[in-house]
């Protein structure tokens, strides 16, 4: 393998003690008090982004241990962008596949770095809505019900969505916390809590490659769960149906056939 060029060397130098000060030494030549102002610009910066994009989180943990935490990001987390918008989303993957949790680490701690990337992932989306034959009015029982292509369904152990310096909690809930993070086209960003059978319906609303209609689906998902009920378990899916389009999570409904 070629040698690196001198100035190449001293680039990998200049970044490994930026990353890590206290174990790695700076290069050679270069005046203490010169070094330190980019020890200090590179990882205010980072901190300040990463507090902006992560503001319940960095809250939480406070001035000292947040510093810790992303001094730590830079130190084991190899980047793949240079981007500071993307640096978000390699923050969150150093917390799922990387970061080794402290005994004293919120237990929700990966769960809601995912929760605060994914409203900010939402707000910044590119994707659009096709319109074309859909009816924002039209008959979501009657009709194909279509999900906004900005509207995300998660699963979590953890209420993420509630979760501040007054409930802090230490145990995954009995049963899974179902959301569905929007955003509407007023641009704001917003949630709506789901249960499983809402979240299912949601699920299958995007899955209707058929063009079933909403009642169909409604009846499939009923049968599915072994619901009882079904004329009940539809008026409920109706309400369903009106509150999602309501938010947005619905943008309205195509002809059925």
């Amino acid at each position: 393998m070629a040698e690196r060029p001198k100035f190449q060397e001293q680039q990998y130098a200049f970044a490994a003690h930026i990353r890590d000060p206290q174990h790695v030494p700076a290069p050679e030549g270069i005046e203490d008090r010169r070094m330190a102002i980019y020890r200090e610009l590179f990882f205010n910066n980072l901190r300040s982004l990463l507090s902006s994009m992560f503001p319940v989180l960095s809250k939480l943990h406070g001035d000292e241990k947040w510093r810790r935490l992303v001094r730590r990001f830079m130190q084991r987390h190899q980047a793949q962008t240079p981007y500071f918008l993307q640096l978000p989303a390699e923050f969150l993957d150093f917390l799922q596949s990387e970061y080794e949790p402290e005994p004293d680490d919120f237990p929700f701690l990966a769960e809601l770095a995912h929760y605060e990337y994914i409203e900010l992932a939402l707000s910044i989306s590119e994707a659009v809505n096709d319109l074309e034959g859909v009816d924002p009015e039209g008959d979501l029982l009657a009709g194909v019900p279509v999900k906004s292509e900005l509207a995300w369904v998660f699963a979590y152990q953890y209420p993420v969505h509630r979760i501040s310096s007054d409930f802090l909690p230490d145990a995954p809930a009995e049963q899974a916390v179902y959301l569905a993070v929007y955003r509407g086209t007023d641009d704001k960003v917003g949630f709506l809590e789901l249960n499983a059978v809402t979240a299912g319906l949601l699920n299958a609303i995007e899955a209707n490659e058929s063009g079933h209609s909403g009642e169909t689906l409604l009846r499939k998902l009923a049968a599915d769960i072994s619901y009882p009920d079904v004329e009940a378990f539809i008026e409920h899916g109706v309400s369903a149906f009106r509150e999602m389009r309501s938010l947005d999570i619905l943008t309205g409904a195509r002809n059925a056939g």
